[in-house]
């Protein structure tokens, strides 16, 4: 469970005992339920990451809502959108194992995180994680209900496959813009889960066995 849970639960639950004291118990459900709220939407569950070479995970639990080529800084990428309801997971995952390259935050609007507006016009936090043999964008997107993006690490940190990285409230959406050589394993609807949920695989470069490589140096 993440930490900001007891942050917004405990004093609801003062509040309700104090409720509780003067008014009677049954005044004080309310504030006891909003706090049992808290408590599951700041869920952190344990994930089972993907070992396999060049799989790009999930950064995110949500709904697929976008699969498309999409030109950024000149580049073409592809790009998978995922949406966040308050009923999945805020807590966000790096795609894949390397090194914080890149980070800028952008203020921006809050607008409805379905809408392909927000992808390009609301608060925004873009990370770039290269690794691998390749440079992957995410982006943790502000939500109609999303107020407040985390992200806990800095440029420079390394971070691995599955790695918890930050987390968004409450409602949001998450962007991952990868080369378009990469094979997508999702499609538009489906529900995929931070950290486990394979999006994509990444061409991986074959590298020659030890002996392999010193044959071939002695050949050249």
């Amino acid at each position: 469970m993440v930490r900001d849970a007891y942050f917004y639960a405990i004093p609801l639950l003062v509040v309700a005992g104090l409720i509780a004291w003067l008014a009677g118990p049954a005044w004080a459900w309310p504030a006891v339920l909003l706090a049992a709220f808290f408590l599951w939407f700041f869920r952190d569950p344990e994930r089972r990451i993907p070992d396999t070479p060049g799989a790009l995970v999930s950064p995110a639990d949500g709904k697929v809502t976008v699969v498309s080529q999409v030109a950024d800084g000149g580049t073409t990428f592809t790009r998978i959108s995922i949406f966040l309801s308050v009923f999945d997971v805020h807590v966000n995952r790096s795609p894949i194992a390397g090194t914080i390259s890149d980070v800028r935050y952008r203020k921006g609007k809050f607008l409805n995180a379905m809408t392909s507006a927000s992808a390009e016009l609301n608060e925004q936090n873009v990370v770039k994680v290269e690794g691998e043999g390749h440079n992957v964008i995410f982006k943790q997107i502000a939500g109609l209900l999303a107020r407040r993006i985390i992200f806990n690490k800095q440029l420079g940190n390394p971070v691995e496959r599955g790695e918890r990285i930050g987390m968004i409230k409450f409602g949001s959406r998450v962007d991952v813009l990868m080369d378009p050589s990469a094979n997508v394993q999702v499609n538009v609807g489906d529900h995929v889960k931070g950290g486990s949920s394979v999006l994509a695989y990444l061409p991986v470069e074959r590298q020659l066995a030890p002996s392999a490589e010193h044959a071939a140096q002695g050949v050249s």
